[in-house]
């Protein structure tokens, strides 16, 4: 298990001059760990119809950001990265694998703790990245301190976007514990006054709310 802080897990590392037979024997559980956050649940405090891993929804969030980030470029002619957003977004939860998923209401319970949360993540962050080479150490840590300007935009956009989805997918299945969620989620979504997830919401945000059956009978192709 790592552990945050004074006396965590760092794995050995090969020194430069034993040579690249020795570095070879050297192990590394960066990706070991990532594969783990398929054993964390999110919305904890919630009753939910259909469970929700943090792996599960960082691929979703991937998806979405490099769709934001196409929307800008392609729709609207704005100079994005979509590959970029897409790798950042995969890693913007990563350090849960250490932390697990703090619920909402409680990470920004006040200022003090969401302060206190944002420090424990960036020890969770050390502690992950301690477990790649060095050579590789600085494009991950890039990918999970996160990005500003238009990349950072668009993962914070599809993070909230994704949350807004699931809640959708839950009312739909009947889960009414997600109401208040949804509305206060898709309040988040249009204060933040984007003109690619005012697309998205124009133009792919109805279909989340249909059936297989309602929505194979919308495509003629399958």
């Amino acid at each position: 298990m790592i552990k945050c802080g004074r006396g965590a897990h760092k794995p050995s590392r090969p020194h430069k001059k034993a040579g690249m037979a020795r570095r070879q024997d050297v192990q590394y559980s960066f990706y070991a760990f990532i594969s783990r956050m398929k054993n964390i649940n999110r919305w904890a405090l919630m009753r939910n119809s259909s469970a929700e891993n943090i792996q599960e929804h960082s691929h979703m969030v991937a998806v979405l950001a490099h769709g934001l980030a196409v929307i800008g470029r392609d729709i609207f002619g704005k100079k994005t990265d979509p590959d970029k957003a897409a790798s950042a977004a995969l890693f913007h939860d990563a350090t849960e694998i250490i932390t697990g998923d703090m619920p909402t209401p409680v990470k920004y319970y006040s200022r003090s703790i969401n302060l206190a949360y944002k420090e424990v993540e960036r020890l969770a962050a050390e502690n992950l990245l301690a477990t790649l080479p060095d050579e590789m150490r600085p494009e991950y840590e890039k990918l999970m301190r996160g990005y500003d300007g238009d990349t950072g935009r668009y993962v914070k956009a599809a993070d909230t976007l994704a949350a807004y989805i699931k809640c959708v997918e839950e009312l739909r299945a009947g889960n009414n514990e997600f109401a208040l969620a949804a509305r206060q989620t898709r309040e988040k979504l249009e204060k933040m006054d984007m003109e690619e997830i005012r697309y998205f919401m124009q133009h792919f945000m109805q279909p989340f709310e249909l059936t297989l059956d309602e929505l194979n009978s919308n495509n003629t192709m399958l």
